[in-house]
């Protein structure tokens, strides 16, 4: 387990403080993602089921007041499909912001460790160099994967709020 955690360490260490944040934000994203599939696949099956048994059970579904009702049915199952959407979006934004919070961090380094022993420690700015590069890099892969899937759930929520409204059909 120590040779697992030691690279993993070690890349944190040199991508400085703004790195685990970066880490948490990714972190949180992901467990929105996932428990985004997970009410895809137990509770909205559920709420689907029961919108689709409320509206069969009526006898009314050609009035003014039934539309309306019908109307709510749908929203009511977007509402609960799209409950945490923007929440995963703003932070596959705030990734790659954090990413240049790192950048701004680490070059920051380099010109203090320049002001210090000028130019010609290539050593010394090598970490700065470091700081500034790595956390780019980790909020660029963090967003992309959490922009790939979070369009993957967006289209679903469009997808099957059209079929919830298929279902209930007006006669």
């Amino acid at each position: 387990m120590g040779g697992i955690l030691e690279p993993i360490q070690d890349f944190m260490t040199r991508g400085g403080d703004v790195l685990w944040a970066i880490l948490f934000v990714t972190f949180l994203m992901w467990a929105l993602i996932i428990e985004r599939f997970w009410y895809f696949r137990t509770g909205h099956r559920a709420l689907v089921k029961q919108v689709v048994a409320s509206w069969d059970t009526r006898e009314d579904t050609t009035s003014w007041y039934a539309h309306r009702i019908r109307d709510a049915l749908i929203s009511q199952v977007g509402e609960s499909l799209n409950s945490t959407v923007p929440v995963i979006k703003t932070l596959v934004a705030i990734c790659p912001l954090l990413g240049l919070l790192g950048t701004v961090t680490g070059m920051i380094s380099v010109f203090d460790v320049m002001s210090l022993s000028g130019s010609g420690n290539a050593r010394g700015m090598a970490a700065g160099v470091s700081k500034a590069t790595l956390p780019t890099m980790a909020g660029m892969v963090a967003a992309l994967s959490g922009l790939f899937f979070s369009n993957i759930i967006e289209r679903y929520t469009e997808q099957e709020s059209q079929r919830v409204a298929d279902f209930l059909v007006r006669h």
